[in-house]
């Protein structure tokens, strides 16, 4: 398969995809009921798209091409209520991030898409350990080059991605000491990790040749960075969000990528750098690690700072860019947020602080996520 054309797309469009968790109401165990949600969900009319994912405790729930943080948080409110009231009549529950606190991989069933068991015949049992949930967004771009170039610049704000999205702290039971322990199991993968430094749409495609070549990928889509270039939507799409635990954090986040697209390609403020990625990987751990109270070194100067600083200066940044674009309020309240020190994996350690109960947790996860916290 060659690479296909990047196509048009208008600039600084998105969509959000949402990865959820399908739980049953009894113990908050992962539960395989995509197939019967999908049913029941059967002829309800909605914008955007809700579809099943790679096992049959997951579903994943995406937007359509949306123009502005309330289209955004419209759509996903939208099919949100649609999937709660399907639920209770199959008395399921709902709920977001970025792992279940104690289901074991082991139990879990490979959705019968010949795109996924081709995944876990090749990867074997990293394909049930990737019962981990995301939020992925993309962005729109004006053309191939420009794609490139907002990747590389955008790099450099992943580990404020991971900061504002995470809530992944418990694994099988353990707590990790993590904020986002899912992007643990992505590591794993072959493919993951960071794309290759290319600035030039052509030398990409000759990339993805010489890797086709090899028989390693087939196509994209066995490319699992932390941001890849989708040239079928002529978009880039970042990929290292946890699920948030409500729409509202998702849209919010989107809003901050979208506001952070326009700044790099209206102001290009940076000129990317292979050197820009020497500290890639600690900034990135720091994130998944410790939160917003993680260490940031800045790739151009070396500055180390907490990432807190760091992602507050940001936000002062793009709060112009934020207001052009409509979304002023979602990144205040993501400043806020940090602020407060008020990631969802923090909550989600709190909750576990005081019941001492993981599957009381996830009820509460489904609430937060029905949008009745005190259900």
């Amino acid at each position: 398969m060659s690479l296909e054309a990047f196509s048009q797309s208008e600039a600084l469009t998105f969509g959000v995809e949402l990865e959820m968790q399908l739980v049953n109401c009894y113990d908050y165990d992962l539960a395989p009921f995509s197939a019967d949600l999908l049913r029941a969900l059967k002829g309800a009319q909605h914008a955007g798209d809700i579809k099943p994912e790679i096992t049959d405790s997951m579903i994943e729930i995406s937007t359509g091409i949306c123009h502005s943080h309330d289209q955004a948080l419209a759509e996903l409110t939208e099919m949100r209520d649609l999937m709660v009231r399907a639920a209770q009549t199959l008395n399921v529950g709902i709920s977001g991030g970025g792992t279940h606190p104690f289901q074991q991989w082991s139990d879990r069933n490979i959705s019968d898409s010949p795109r996924y068991q081709y995944i876990s015949g090749l990867y074997g049992y990293l394909a049930k350990q990737f019962t981990v949930f995301g939020q992925h967004v993309h962005i729109g771009c004006p053309n191939a080059d420009d794609a490139l170039y907002l990747l590389h610049c955008m790099s450099r704000y992943i580990p404020h991605c991971i900061a504002l999205a995470a809530s992944s702290p418990f694994v099988q039971g353990v707590d990790t000491g993590f904020f986002s322990a899912r992007l643990n199991s992505v590591a794993a993968f072959p493919m993951s990790g960071r794309a290759p430094f290319l600035l030039r749409w052509d030398d990409f495609i000759a990339y993805f040749n010489k890797m086709h070549g090899t028989g390693v990928i087939d196509s994209m889509k066995d490319f699992y960075w932390d941001i890849r270039p989708k040239p079928e939507f002529g978009t880039i799409e970042i990929r290292v969000m946890d699920t948030p635990l409500t729409i509202e954090r998702a849209a919010a986040i989107a809003a901050f990528l979208q506001a952070l697209a326009r700044y790099l390609l209206q102001d290009r403020p940076f000129v990317p750098k292979e050197d820009d990625y020497l500290v890639y990987t600690f900034n990135r751990f720091e994130a998944c690690r410790f939160g917003m109270d993680g260490e940031y070194v800045d790739p151009a100067t070396g500055m180390r700072l907490a990432l807190s600083e760091h992602l507050l200066h940001t936000l002062d940044v793009l709060a112009p860019h934020a207001a052009a674009l409509g979304s002023g309020v979602a990144l205040g309240d993501l400043s806020a947020l940090v602020r407060n020190r008020g990631e969802d994996a923090a909550w989600i350690r709190a909750v576990e602080e005081s019941s001492r109960s993981l599957p009381e947790v996830v009820r509460q996860m489904c609430g937060r996520w029905a949008g009745t916290p005190d259900a």
